[in-house]
């Protein structure tokens, strides 16, 4: 996959965000074939696509040719808020005000709806009045609870689920800007106006989860008799969706899913179960041949080790069980035929942090998505795990950015579908107004703590974005763990970007 930024002006321009979601609105009229995204934000438009499908010139072409939709007329929709935001004291002495000059503040303009991201339904709302304008906090907080509602500088928002977070949160919404069980599920849209008034009352509950999994399945394959940590049926990927803030999903290691599927002949992204740190207990309900691959893992079928990159039949009524062995922290699990799982918007891949599908439990049954011979016994080398992962210039670029990555490793801290915190030499970062984050992109908080973003990442966000991962390196980031070492280079002859380095370090061939 590749990808560019469309920039149609600066700072807030509501002309500019009429054009950036116009233009979004007419090329998802007609997508060429090949284009995975287009996410608008304020005044910029990311396109995402797949250049073995459609080339850049062929892209840009096509935009020359196309007039944006124009805008309609936008709703006034009010929001009723309960002033209750850990952070309402803070705002208001770092800005001077008292706390009721700080709310009278935020609920006097209307704001435009700019665009919804980083999380579904997320919107963005701008502008704030000047004199309540803080930057974000220099770190995100871990989790900020659904329905807060917060501002960082000239935006404010509306959190609609538990998520991480570094806007400064001054209260409560008392009504549900997303719930998948409502229609419409998104309270608002781009172009739509909204006005917060203080009031008193409990907030909505947090929604309730969309189970992908049919409760009857037509073929029963296999039962859950005990869960592991994380387990998921996963497909390709939800590709189109990023405009209204749901993630991409799919295998966070696409290349270990990719042979576990070929192992068994099913077709590139069918759905097949994840696993990750702690695998399952299964049992066959039919007799089936599956295929595992992965890292740090061996199946155990009747006490018999079956090594990861191999197909073979599983009896009726066998027990598979998967053992930690080696380095990696994912395995799949491909059945031929495939497993069966109801799509959303396109993908039956969950989106767990808006609330699309749900891990395995105790007593789920999966069933194949069609039942399809194969002959097992199929065995694919697997490839060796290697921590050194090649960079190319982002949207934020700077030579400082870029010498602080190549100058010394990084200790993974922290990782998980949503990506990967890392410790190291400090980065310079920054913050800036909301843009489109593509898959693999590196955020840098003021903080200087990198965020490698993955699969279940947000469709936006404002923090500076210097360098961004190799498309076909990401995979060896769904198989790190806390502490383990990264390595990076720069893949200079693929990069738009020219930099004279003072040093020549090492680098893979081209």
């Amino acid at each position: 996959m590749e990808g560019l930024y469309l920039v149609f002006g600066e700072g807030l321009s509501e002309e500019a965000n009429r054009l950036a979601q116009g233009l979004a609105r007419a090329l998802w009229q007609a997508p060429p074939p090949g284009l995975l995204e287009a996410v608008p934000a304020y005044a910029t438009l990311y396109l995402e696509y797949d250049p073995k499908r459609l080339s850049r010139k062929a892209l840009l072409r096509r935009l020359r040719g196309l007039a944006p939709e124009e805008e309609g007329v936008g709703r006034v929709v009010e929001i009723p808020v309960r002033y209750d935001g850990e952070d309402l004291q803070e705002v208001a002495r770092r800005t001077g005000l008292s706390q009721v000059e700080v709310k009278r503040r935020h609920q006097a303009p209307l704001y435009r709806v700019y665009a919804l991201g980083f999380t579904p339904g997320f919107p963005f709302l701008a502008p704030v009045d000047e004199a309540l304008r803080l930057p974000r906090r220099a770190h995100p907080r871990p989790r900020v609870p659904a329905h807060s509602v917060a501002m960082a500088g000239a935006q404010t928002g509306i959190y609609p689920l538990p998520s991480p977070g570094g806007w400064h949160l001054l209260g409560t919404a008392l009504v549900a800007v997303y719930d998948l069980h409502r229609e419409p599920a998104f309270l608002l849209s781009p172009g739509d106006w909204v006005r917060f008034r203080e009031a008193e009352g409990p907030p909505p509950p947090e929604p309730a989860p969309l189970d992908l999994l049919p409760p009857s399945p037509r073929f029963p394959a296999l039962r859950v008799e005990e869960p592991g940590l994380l387990d998921l049926v996963v497909d390709g990927g939800r590709f189109g969706a990023g405009h209204l803030g749901l993630a991409r999903s799919g295998p966070l290691d696409p290349y270990s899913a990719g042979v576990a599927n070929r192992l068994v002949g099913n077709p590139a992204g069918t759905p097949l179960l994840e696993f990750a740190h702690k695998g399952p207990v299964l049992t066959a309900l039919r007799a089936l041949v599956a295929a595992f691959a992965g890292y740090g893992f061996v199946a155990l079928l009747d006490g018999e080790e079956i090594a990861p990159g191999r197909s073979f039949l599983w009896p009726k009524g066998k027990a598979l069980r998967f053992r930690p062995k080696g380095k990696g922290v994912r395995g799949y699990l491909a059945v031929a035929g495939g497993l069966e799982a109801l799509p959303f918007w396109g993908s039956v891949s969950p989106d767990l942090r808006g609330r699309v599908g749900r891990p395995l439990g105790a007593g789920d049954v999966l069933g194949l998505k069609a039942v399809r011979p194969a002959r097992p016994g199929l065995a694919f080398p697997m490839r060796p795990l290697s921590f050194r992962l090649r960079l190319l210039s982002g949207p934020d670029v700077s030579r400082e950015a870029l010498e602080a990555f190549l100058s010394a490793p990084f200790r993974v801290a922290r990782a998980d579908r949503m990506g990967v915190e890392l410790l190291g030499p400090e980065v310079p970062g920054g913050e800036g107004l909301s843009k489109a984050t593509p898959l693999g992109g590196v955020q840098v908080p003021p903080s200087g703590r990198p965020l490698v973003l993955l699969a279940d990442k947000g469709s936006l966000g404002g923090y500076a974005m210097p360098v961004r991962v190799v498309p076909e390196d990401l995979w060896l980031l769904g198989q790190v763990w806390p502490g383990v070492e990264i390595v990076f280079t720069w893949d200079q002859y693929r990069d738009g970007y020219h930099m004279k380095l003072p040093w020549p370090p090492a680098r893979e061939a081209p």
